[in-house]
């Protein structure tokens, strides 16, 4: 029998084409299960894959293990690797059906069940914004007569901003709920706090943060995709005082949650009001909306690519972060209003990728100098929305 590892990339969306080549390049067999709508999409590295398999969706849990349980008759599969938030879950019950290494169910579920990670982190006294299950309805009035309005009604299993609702008063909150029926119980109320997002992206190895990069939000995301806008990030300096102390707290929501490999993108918010950060979701994949283009020209180091590494080279095989550079670098992305922006006349020499996709414009800049980052990301915000920003809002998939 052959040594060579079958990896089943599992992708509700077109991302991670550098884990996909990373897995061809270690000498993997390469299989990618994907939706029915995606065939034939330019941006999968159709040259590094053996095979793909498509279904009509990958949410429906009992077909897609069905699926590759057949497929698992004529084929060994070695490992699952789920690109998106959305195929963290169906992977991780795959791999129990399957019995494959990896992240189990358990561990997968405080991944993507926004009130399973603020439970579960609550108890080892990490601070979060006051939530409150939907579910009891007395519990849901005592917590609006404790906790002030507005309130921020999350989807317990979406990804990122997505289906999150602001609310701002009891009567506004409890008009929804009665909307939702039964959809109520996949719903989580916490307070809104107003301040500035954080996001701590790192990799993990045998329980222990090996590589870390805490970044900061131009605007919070569920701004941009509610009121339209320019989505900005950019690393942040390492040696500042909210760096080391978002470096700690994700290495305690990374202990109480229990990961053991992989990479994570973690979020967190300091609060206006008191200064204090509070913990606000994880996630166990490689952050979107570029992010993972932004670390590699900061650092030098891709996260999909290593994500790759590390689960071929699962728990027999060890795995040691390669060195890293100590740049600096920053994202500015918008809906456009031309299909094809002209993004020629962003041209310092600190420009070191130009986002090509229809209708968005976007530019990655990188330095050595954290402050000529934010110096370019100043001024580009305000020609961007000179010269790119569409004047209505829509969501966009900016965490898929």
């Amino acid at each position: 029998m052959s040594d060579q590892l079958t990896v089943l990339v599992l992708a509700g969306d077109v991302k991670g084409q550098q884990l996909i080549t990373e897995c061809k390049r270690e000498g993997c067999r390469v299989f990618v299960l994907t939706r029915q709508a995606l065939e034939g999409d330019e941006g999968w590295p159709s040259a590094d894959v053996d095979e793909f398999f498509y279904m009509p969706s990958l949410t429906k849990k009992d077909e897609v293990i069905n699926a590759v349980s057949y497929l698992a008759r004529t084929e060994k599969i070695d490992r699952i690797i789920p690109l998106d938030d959305f195929d963290v879950e169906i992977a991780s019950t795959l791999r129990e059906h399957l019995r494959i290494p990896g992240m189990g169910d358990t561990t997968a579920r405080n991944f993507r069940d926004k009130l399973a990670m603020r439970m579960v982190t609550a108890e080892k006294g990490i601070l979060s914004p006051a939530f409150v299950p939907v579910l009891n309805h007395q519990a849901i009035h005592q917590y609006t007569q404790q906790v002030p309005a507005p309130w921020v009604l999350k989807p317990r299993s979406q990804a990122g901003a997505a289906g999150i609702r602001k609310i701002h008063n009891a009567e506004e909150l409890w008009h929804h709920l009665n909307q939702m029926g039964d959809e109520q119980s996949h719903f989580v109320l916490e307070r809104f706090v107003p301040g500035d997002i954080f996001h701590v992206d790192a990799i993990t190895i045998g329980g222990e943060v090996q590589f870390v990069e805490v970044s900061k939000y131009g605007r919070p995301p569920l701004e941009i995709i509610q009121g339209g806008g320019i989505f900005m990030t950019s690393t942040q300096k390492r040696n500042s005082l909210d760096v080391l102390a978002l470096k700690d707290l994700n290495k305690q929501v990374i202990a109480a949650l229990r990961f053991q490999r992989g990479v994570t993108h973690t979020e967190f918010i300091k609060s206006h009001a008191d200064g204090k950060f509070y913990f606000l979701e994880t996630a166990a994949r490689v952050g979107g909306a570029y992010i993972a283009e932004v670390i590699e020209q900061a650092t030098g180091l891709n996260l999909w690519t290593e994500w790759a590494k590390i689960e071929i080279a699962g728990d027999k095989i060890p795995y040691k972060v390669p060195e890293k550079r100590e740049d600096y670098a920053g994202i500015l992305l918008c809906l456009a209003k031309q299909e094809r922006p002209d993004l020629s006349s962003y041209n310092d020499p600190e420009v070191v990728h130009r986002v090509q996709r229809k209708n968005h414009a976007g530019v990655i800049v990188a330095s050595p100098d954290a402050a000529r980052v934010q110096e370019l990301m100043e001024s580009y915000s305000v020609r961007f929305s000179e010269d790119f920003l569409t004047a209505a809002p829509q969501y966009d998939k900016i965490d898929r």
